[in-house]
């Protein structure tokens, strides 16, 4: 009898063992592969410009006074900046509207470009049609992006008219999307 009690308490023991095991693999696993997994950490800024942010006219960099969404380390903004710090090197999706109006009547033509560094993405230049009518015109700019950026550079959208144009409202979207 006492034999058989030694068994089953050994086999008690030893599921334990093993259970006590699974578990800490499971936890070991989840700690190294999921929560340092970079691509499980996001890196998301969401931006926005209002009416007042940027009243210059014509060539612009578009000022955003609002940061509604900011998720990782990997983009830095000041509220009220024009310049997007990039910290961690990596592939960025990046999408933009640029609202743009003219108060007189005229020719009416804006665009709008991605600017790395202080130089302008050509492959990024994104054009209104140019309209003639006379009435006061008005229009939004939209464009999806994917770049290739590195940890120190600076991302900025800017407006680009040779008319009166106003950029009244803007938002960027910025995600990192590799690891």
């Amino acid at each position: 009898m006492c034999k058989d009690k030694e068994e089953k308490c050994c086999r008690i023991i030893n599921c334990n063992i093993v259970i006590l095991s699974l578990l800490l693999f499971i936890i070991l696993f989840w700690f190294i592969f999921v929560s340092m997994n970079p691509q499980n950490q996001k890196s998301i800024l969401t931006a926005f410009a209002v009416e007042g942010d940027n009243t210059q006219v014509g060539i612009t960099t578009i000022r955003f006074s609002r940061n509604e969404i900011v998720v990782g380390n990997a983009l830095l903004h000041e509220e009220g900046s024009d310049s997007i710090q990039i910290n961690e090197t990596g592939i960025y999706q990046i999408s933009y509207q640029l609202y743009g109006q003219r108060e007189t009547f005229g020719t009416f033509n804006f665009n709008a470009v991605l600017v790395v560094n202080d130089t302008i993405l050509d492959n990024t230049l994104n054009e209104s049609p140019i309209l003639r009518d006379n009435v006061i015109n008005r229009m939004t700019l939209t464009s999806t992006v994917i770049l290739s950026l590195n940890a120190g550079d600076t991302l900025k959208l800017q407006g680009i008219s040779v008319e009166d144009i106003f950029y009244t409202r803007a938002r960027i979207d910025i995600e990192r999307i590799d690891s």
